[in-house]
This record gives structure tokens, C-alpha cells and sequence, in this order.
């Protein structure tokens, strides 16, 4: 009789499993593009799924994991679903989501080249492709982490070795990081983490559109270096989570190289637009910044966690952590970009870049142009629907595929109703959208993620919409 082991690692069972399994998630798929009943969000309290996966747990093991598959499957949101408009996580493409099976099943880490014999030379042409793209000369490059927090993070860490030096020697300085008031939470959370306390993160106010008021800069920075701040690094939104809103990247760019201050560009939803002719122009002013940020597991297809850090100087870099591991490296001074553990927080890296290299050997750069301009112009078609429904008003003229709206009725707590709303299509689960606060006003927020989503999906999400409103759902 086998071992549980050996059934564990046995290749039949995995070969019988992994035919199982894909047919189950292309009969997903293919339900999820063709089944108009289908739910996006299958939605119950937190409290009664701990309980059920509870009670599933404690009836042991089991010898049919397709059968726990599919009960997965059935409870999760399924992103797959044109209608699924929430957060900003890709519908990945199927052969991104393979490839994630297959470097699981490798799982060669990256931190030591003889560990990440493929993986650290396609994390070489990846990040290459994207400087390019950017619009960065030979000089850049970059790397992948998990994520944008983690990116974000790491950039202002190189950010401020590069303009303190304080990994060899600490700091006793006050430091501070300007930013838009519109920004990413990450980037409040990676500056507290520094250290850096409430006062050490400048929140600059922003205008009508959301952008970042880039007049108030200067004005600012004055006051930041009264107060004794030596401020290490401005941050431009590429875009914004909340509304979409694309800060002027060339103001704070000449701000930046004026004072000598690290400029950094979080992209990581809004730089994708550097594959797209038709909306690169949004990131104009990016090439001047010392990093950036890029998520492929938003606007790129790919399935979470894949990030992109790309820096102007390749450089600097490895200046961001200089610790000494000679079990791993001969050489610890020294900058090897196939040692990718020398400038990444993780060590057990995951192949990212086999899921990248992957689809851009399969399809082509053109897969992303298609799939950017197609969501942005979605975006902005939706905003021109909104516009002509007088039940319905924009919070701004949408710049990508973030659009923020909110139902209208005369004598109502608008709040109120909006935010009823947003519950009620939860619970109902047809359409999954999420809300938001602008200026403290309640706002109905989708982020068209889903390249199979039509002009359809949203006439008939507002009309889902104003039926309840008036009561007739």
C-alpha cells in the first residue's frame, strides 16, 4: 500500500487532478462569458463562511478534491464575469493562470542564480521591455516583487539610502515624503513603517480632478524644512486608486530635479498605458522619474502578485539593502542583477516573470495595447452614459477605466441612497461594484477590469441601479 506520500507525489493522481481541474475551470469560463444568471459575488456574512469552512474541516479528510474545488469555485467572486466591476484585479488570461500552476510545481526561488536559472533572465528582459516602454534609456532597469505595497516600499527605501545613507550609518534626521492627498494608502503605511510618523508624510491637496496641486509644492517644502524635515522623496499618482486621476508627472518631475529631490511614480494601476499609442500620453513626464511602479496583475493580465520596480539608475538599486549572506553569494559587495535577492525584500522569490515572458512570447506587446485601450475607452464610453441619464452624475470625467458616479434624486440624503445601493448589489449579487469617498460624498465606484465586459454590462448595471432606487427590484 502506498504511503501518503507517495500518493502525494504521485504522477497519476496529478495527472488525473490536473485534467479534472481545468476542465472545471473551462466549464467556469465558459459559463462566466455565456450565463446570464450566473452571480458574480455569491455573498454571506463573514461569520456564517468561517462557520461553513469550519464545519467542512472537521469532517476530516476527503479522497475527491474536485469535489472541494468546486465548492471553492461556487462560493468565490468570479472575476471571470463581464460584470464583475470592483476592485482593481485582473480577470487574469487563462495561459498567465497556467503558468502560475507550472512555476508552483517548479518552485525555483530567485534570491541566488543557480536557484532562478531561468526565472532571473526573463525578470531581466521583462523589466527591460517596461523601462523601454516608459520611455527610459539603457540605463534602467528593474525587478519584480509581490506586489505594489511591497514596491512602493522598496522605493522609498532606495529613495532614502540614495539621499541619506542611512543603512550604514542611521538616521537622525527627520525625514518626509511628499505625496498627493488622493495617493495610494500604501504609501502612507511604507512611510510610517520608515519611521517617518504622521508629520513625516506631506500631504499635498488636490484639485477638482483629484490631481495633485503641484503649485502648493513649493509652498510646502518650505514649510517641511522650517520644521527641521529634510524631505527625501515626492510621490506622482499614475493614477489615483479612488477616481483614476493622473497627477501632472512633468510639474513634479521639474519640482523634483530642482530641490534634488527622489522623484517616484506610483503606476502601479495607470503605467500600463506605456504599452498603449492612444494613452501614453498620460504618464508623460514618467521618464524623468528616478522609479516607478508597475502592476502586471492589474492592467496587464497577469494573475496576482506580479510588480514591477523600475529604476532610472540600475545602480541604485543595490543600495537598498547591502546585508551579507555568504551562503548565497560569493561575492557580497558586487552588483549582479542575477542575484535577484540583492535588491528584493523576499529571498524565495516566485517565477513572476515566466507568467510575463509567457504571454508576451504567446501574443505579443499587443495583447497589452489591446487590452489598455479597450478598458479605457470603455471607461470613458461609460462616463458619456452617465452623462446623458439625468438619474445619474459623474464625480469627474473619467481618464481610464475607474469611474466613479452616484445616483441622483431630488430630496434625498444622497449618501444614503448611495451607499443603500451599493449594499443592495452585494446582496444581490448580479454585479459587483464598490464605493467610495470624494469630499465626503458617497460615490458608486467600478473599475472595468474584465476585457469581456461590454457597453451592454453597464447600461444594464445602471438600470439594475434605477429600478431599486425606485423601489421596483
Amino acid at each position: 500500500m502506498d504511503s501518503l506520500l507517495q500518493k502525494a507525489y504521485s504522477p497519476e493522481e496529478f495527472r488525473k487532478n490536473g485534467h479534472d481541474l481545468i476542465n472545471l475551470l473551462a466549464d467556469h469560463l465558459a459559463a462566466a462569458q455565456t450565463d446570464d444568471s450566473q452571480k458574480v459575488i455569491p455573498f454571506i456574512n463573514a461569520e456564517e463562511s468561517l462557520n461553513y469552512w469550519q464545519e467542512d474541516f472537521e469532517k476530516g479528510t476527503t479522497d475527491n478534491p474536485m469535489a472541494l474545488f468546486s465548492d471553492i469555485l461556487e462560493r468565490s467572486t468570479k472575476l471571470q464575469n463581464p460584470r464583475y466591476m470592483g476592485h482593481q484585479v485582473s480577470a487574469p488570461a487563462p495561459l498567465a493562470a497556467l503558468a502560475t500552476t507550472f512555476i508552483s510545481l517548479l518552485n525555483n526561488g530567485m534570491a541566488v542564480y543557480e536557484m532562478g536559472l531561468v526565472s532571473n533572465p526573463l525578470e531581466r528582459i521583462v523589466t527591460n521591455l517596461l523601462a523601454k516602454r516608459i520611455g527610459f534609456d539603457e540605463n534602467a532597469t528593474g525587478l519584480l516583487t509581490s506586489g505594489g505595497t511591497l514596491a512602493n516600499l522598496t522605493a522609498l527605501l532606495t529613495a532614502r539610502a540614495v539621499q541619506t545613507g542611512v543603512w550604514e550609518e542611521g538616521s537622525t534626521e527627520k525625514l518626509a515624503v511628499m505625496v498627493s492627498e488622493e495617493a495610494h494608502y500604501c504609501i502612507d503605511r511604507a512611510a510610517r513603517i520608515m519611521g517617518m510618523g504622521s508629520e513625516g508624510i506631506i500631504k499635498i491637496p488636490v484639485n477638482e480632478k483629484f490631481q495633485m496641486r503641484t503649485e502648493l509644492l513649493e509652498e510646502y517644502l518650505q514649510a517641511a524644512t522650517e520644521k527641521g524635515f529634510k524631505v527625501i522623496c515626492v510621490v506622482g499618482s499614475a493614477c489615483s486608486t479612488s477616481t483614476g486621476s493622473y497627477d501632472d508627472l512633468v510639474a513634479i518631475a521639474d519640482f523634483a530635479e530642482k530641490h534634488q529631490i527622489w522623484f517616484h511614480a506610483d503606476g502601479a494601476h495607470g503605467g500600463a498605458v506605456a504599452f498603449s499609442d492612444q494613452y501614453r500620453h498620460l504618464i508623460k513626464g514618467m521618464e524623468r522619474a528616478d522609479s516607478v511602479v508597475v502592476d502586471f496583475h492589474k492592467m496587464l493580465l497577469i494573475p496576482a502578485l506580479t510588480t514591477a520596480l523600475i529604476y532610472k539608475k540600475d545602480e541604485q538599486s543595490y543600495q537598498t539593502f547591502q546585508q551579507k549572506a555568504q551562503y548565497l553569494w560569493s561575492n557580497q559587495s558586487s552588483t549582479e542583477w542575477f542575484n535577484s535577492g540583492k535588491r528584493t525584500f523576499e529571498c524565495t522569490k516566485l517565477m513572476m516573470s515566466v507568467k510575463v515572458y509567457l504571454m508576451l512570447k504567446t501574443y505579443g506587446e499587443e495583447v497589452f495595447t489591446e487590452y489598455v485601450d479597450k478598458t479605457y475607452n470603455l471607461g470613458k464610453r461609460f462616463g458619456a452614459i452617465i452623462e446623458a441619464n439625468p438619474n445619474f452624475e459623474l464625480a469627474l470625467a473619467p481618464e481610464c477605466n475607474i469611474v466613479c458616479f452616484r445616483y441622483v434624486q431630488e430630496g434625498k440624503n444622497l449618501n444614503e441612497i448611495n451607499a443603500k445601493l451599493r449594499a443592495k448589489t452585494l446582496e444581490d449579487g448580479k454585479f459587483y461594484i464598490v464605493q467610495t469617498s470624494l469630499k465626503g460624498q458617497t460615490y458608486l465606484r467600478v473599475s472595468l477590469m474584465n476585457p469581456q465586459t461590454e457597453e451592454k454590462d453597464l447600461v444594464d448595471l445602471l438600470e439594475w441601479i434605477g429600478r431599486f432606487a425606485e423601489g421596483k427590484e
